[in-house]
């Protein structure tokens, strides 16, 4: 396994197509005489449909077809509850689709779809998440990881603690709401379905429509040039791309085009379930922790299981010689929680470094020098060495530029313009690995004698999410090759490439890099630097066996000033610095804007993300983008991210770790630390509001 040098920095291969317009997302490609679909979401949350009335929808002018659970082509292969598209008549929860319009225009598709008339046999529903409910069960696992873990004694270790720190905490339920809806076009042409998917892996979504209708993958052609943002939503297919599948099997030789309204997604894309966390810490005098306990209940769907790791984020980050970590979930009668940026870390940080920072208070030690005693020697979870670790480095390097030893550690003594000034810190931590399996292939085209210099075509089938990876792919061919970056062509997002996996986990970059690099590595010991035109290789990523000999992951530490008036409560945040160890830095000019992107999500679930659901009839409230905030310019002053150089030969050819999810993880945690610093107020839920501030 090589290593290669710090990388240099290349602006985005893409960003010309992608200003100017050109860039093509999976919706705007060509279909001659498209029909467009719109859904019938259900009305109700649980239940069964009795009878739909589509007379007055099929007498629309334009309308084609209305399909309903007896009407609508069936699916030939397995599925699961949120898959079986109009094929039963059983409702799961509020906006499944019950029903469906193909016609013409959008318009004539919306007209209609609102003119069916559904009738229902209505069943009790719970849709209201109640930690304490009698339903709640230990998942299978909480993503890839078992739901509970235990060492030693932690509840006799707590209780015999010199100092203990005991809270709940709270995370609701929070959408992606990536600026590209999802999108789905489809075709039947015989026995052959091509989509053009909004998607995080086009080969996966190959899978799950080959399984799906019951056909060889050989049946299905997926492509996703351009994905705009994922976050994990688009990492599977969900009840939408099915359901355009589908009709568009009804019409064979049309094509049908879908994106979703903003309500829809909320309705059947996922979400990241709510949380209640209980965490327990005991420690010595010294703040050496003894005992760490993080338990966690979660919201869940009854159609089927999603366990967020909330709690694993414990597993990793603090030395305790006693440990536990546990998960339950509540079924409820909602659509199924799935993937969502950092899923487990980013709630579970929020819990985790605000009980670090109460136990700062509680022993009078700096927060900052209270993690750096608790660092461990070895991975508390596995006892395997770290192939590399450098919180601490972050956490000193960022108190260093953040200004941090000139802090005054009492709450509320700093009162500016009638805002209270406070200062707060978080670790952050995110697994590193890669995932086996993604190949590349590279050709050499010599061009015209005499003319520009020849250029190699590299394929593979990876997905450019909005993450940067058509520039850092075309710089890791590149530097493999020996040749400029200019002098490479990258083609991905396309299952007429060869395989890639999934771009999520923070993995994308690290799989599909080992590919290419062991694909070049072939084609220079084949045709050595001065191929003939048409020469090619290939490479396939294999399983690194280091990772069953290390621990690996991404490090950082958040550092955020909040402001609080004194009067009304509001909240503004005038600074946030972000320090990150990765790995080898592949492009900085995209890493930073990951890095300060994932901070921003941070930021936002701190101050605005809250999914409300009608507790009685189980919808969503806030559906769009006008009642559901995210963060925005005005909502922070100065941010900035920065890296501490880290060698890790061990992660991977290129030695870098995933980016994509490290910023948003801790920095919820430190803007409440920073809000209790300034105010002597502990808020414990998110998001923070002006209401946790105001007295009664």
């Amino acid at each position: 396994m090589t290593t290669t040098a710090a990388g240099p920095g290349l602006t985005r291969v893409e960003g010309p197509a992608k200003v100017t317009g050109n860039a093509v997302y999976a919706y705007e490609q060509d279909a001659a005489q498209p029909l467009h679909l719109r859904g019938v979401g259900a009305t109700i949350a649980r239940g069964r449909v009795r009878a739909v009335h589509t007379d007055a929808a099929a007498a629309v002018p334009g309308v084609v077809a209305v399909l309903t659970p007896d009407t609508a082509p069936r699916l030939g292969g397995e599925a699961g509850a949120e898959q079986s598209v109009l094929q039963s008549a059983v409702v799961h929860h509020r906006g499944q689709y019950v029903a469906a319009v193909l016609a013409e225009t959008p318009e004539a598709a919306r007209e209609a779809a609102d003119a069916v008339v559904v009738d229902y046999d209505a069943e009790p529903a719970t849709t209201a998440f109640d930690p304490d409910s009698a339903e709640a069960y230990t998942p299978e696992v909480v993503v890839a990881f078992p739901p509970d873990t235990s060492t030693g004694d932690p509840d006799a270790a707590f209780d015999a603690a010199a100092v203990r720190v005991e809270a709940t905490y709270t995370t609701p339920i929070e959408f992606h709401h990536p600026m590209e809806p999802h999108t789905t076009v489809a075709r039947w042409d015989g026995e052959h379905v091509t989509l053009f998917e909004a998607s995080q892996s086009v080969w996966d979504a190959r899978r799950q429509i080959a399984a799906l209708f019951g056909i060889g993958d050989d049946g299905v052609t997926v492509v996703s040039p351009h994905v705009g943002g994922g976050f994990g939503t688009k990492g599977t297919l969900h009840a939408g791309s099915v359901l355009t599948a589908l009709a568009a099997r009804a019409v064979p030789g049309r094509s049908v085009k879908l994106a979703l309204s903003r309500r829809e997604m909320t309705d059947t894309t996922g979400y990241r379930p709510a949380t209640v966390q209980r965490l327990r810490l005991g420690a010595g005098t010294d703040g050496r922790l003894v005992s760490v306990s993080h338990d966690v209940v979660e919201s869940g769907a009854r159609m089927a299981e999603f366990g967020e790791p909330t709690a694993v984020i414990s597993r990793h980050l603090y030395a305790a010689e006693h440990r536990r970590t546990s998960h339950r979930v509540v079924p409820l009668d909602l659509s199924t929680p799935t993937y969502m940026r950092a899923p487990g870390e980013a709630p579970g940080s929020f819990g985790a470094e605000s009980a670090m920072d109460e136990l700062a208070v509680a022993l009078g030690i700096d927060p900052v020098e209270l993690r750096i005693r608790n660092e461990p020697d070895a991975d508390p979870d596995t006892g395997r060495p770290f192939s590399s670790r450098n919180l601490v480095a972050c956490l000193r390097r960022g108190a260093d530029r953040f200004g941090w030893a000139g802090r005054d550690p009492r709450p509320r003594t700093r009162l500016v313009d009638g805002w209270w000034h406070g200062t707060g810190v978080a670790a952050a931590f995110f697994p590193s690995f890669a995932m086996p399996g993604s190949a590349a292939g590279i050709r050499y085209d010599a061009g015209a004698p005499g003319g520009a210099p020849g250029r190699y075509r590299v394929d593979i089938a990876a997905a450019d999410i909005g993450q940067g990876a058509r520039t850092v792919l075309t710089l890791v061919a590149a530097e493999a090759l020996g040749v400029p970056a200019s002098q490479v062509d990258l083609n991905l997002g396309d299952t007429g490439l060869p395989h890639a996996t999934m771009a999520g986990g923070s993995a994308g970059t690290a799989s599909w890099a080992t590919a290419i690099v062991e694909a070049a590595d072939r084609f220079r010991d084949k045709w050595g630097t001065d191929p003939d035109d048409g020469s090619e290789a290939d490479g396939v990523a294999g399983h690194n066996p280091a990772m069953a000999e290390y621990a690996m992951g991404a490090h950082g530490a958040h550092f955020v000033e909040v402001a609080v008036h004194a009067d009304t409560g509001e909240i503004r945040v005038p600074r946030m610095l972000g320090v990150f160890a990765a790995g080898r830095i592949l492009n900085p000019l995209t890493a930073r804007s990951q890095f300060l992107g994932g901070m921003v999500w941070g930021l936002s679930m701190a101050l605005h993300e809250e999914g409300v659901v009608d507790p009685g009839r189980g919808h969503v409230v806030n559906h769009d983008l006008a009642g559901y905030h995210v963060a925005a310019n005005a909502d922070v002053g100065d941010i900035d991210a920065e890296w501490v150089e880290e060698d890790d030969p061990h992660v991977n050819p290129v030695g870098a770790k995933g980016i994509g999810e490290i910023g948003i993880v801790g920095v919820a945690a430190a803007v409440a630390n920073a809000a209790h610093h300034a105010t002597g107020v502990r808020v414990r839920s998110l998001p923070i509001t002006l209401e946790h501030f105001l007295g009664d």
